[in-house]
């Protein structure tokens, strides 16, 4: 009797979903699992992805930038700082090239606006999930634009971790709830935030947010 030959399936390329909006999330999760080979598992906060990472390492993390708490970039920052080899994309409705260019910094591999055609999102998710990068069309030109003009990037240009703490200054956030939250020293934060009135030329911590504001960081 002749035994038939079994092939076995290839792993099913795992994707973790951060975003606190039920109706994104379940778009994209029928939309990624329709396309087939895909699992995908969401959090609704950088706190609770930090507890599925915990138990399982997703082949691409797609996070969203706005999270309620601590940032997405924060959350991308911590994960890449963990796992250099780690592929994630920034998820967001605001396609604007700081944005972007911020992801680069971190080290993130692509960025996907919320206001794609899903099918170029799928495309995005694919190229990272399968080692390449999924940057918007012509944002290299973007930048060196902005970086000209000295706007965003270049002068006045921000880190990761300087934005994310003038973010969590705008949101109301003391000194000692953001060292707390980006897990560095209270001495550390007020040494950033009195460089960044120094980068910002601003003289208060009221302009300092009022700066957040129109950098759309809140």
């Amino acid at each position: 009797m002749m035994l038939r030959e079994t092939r076995a399936e290839p792993p099913r390329v795992q994707i973790l979903i951060v975003d606190d909006h039920p109706i994104v999330v379940s778009g994209f999760k029928a939309l990624l699992e329709a396309d087939g080979g895909m699992t995908v598992h969401e959090a609704a906060s950088a706190q609770a992805a930090e507890h599925v990472l915990a138990v399982m390492t997703p082949d691409v993390a797609v996070v969203d930038i706005n999270l309620p708490g601590l940032s997405g970039f924060e959350l991308a920052r911590r994960l890449i700082e963990r796992d250099a080899s780690a592929r994630v994309v920034m998820f967001s409705m605001n396609d604007d090239p700081v944005f972007v260019a911020q992801a680069m910094e971190i080290g993130a591999k692509g960025f996907v606006s919320k206001n794609d055609n899903p099918a170029q999102m799928l495309k995005a998710i694919r190229e990272v999930a399968a080692g390449g990068n999924a940057w918007p069309p012509g944002i290299s030109e973007r930048i060196a634009h902005l970086s000209e003009r000295g706007t965003g990037v270049g002068q006045g240009a921000l880190s990761g971790r300087e934005s994310e703490i003038l973010r969590l200054l705008a949101k109301g956030k003391s000194l000692s709830e953001i060292a707390d939250m980006v897990r560095v020293s209270y001495k550390t934060v007020a040494m950033s935030c009195a460089a960044l009135r120094l980068k910002l030329n601003a003289r208060t911590q009221t302009e300092l947010i009022a700066i957040a504001v129109e950098r759309k960081l809140v």
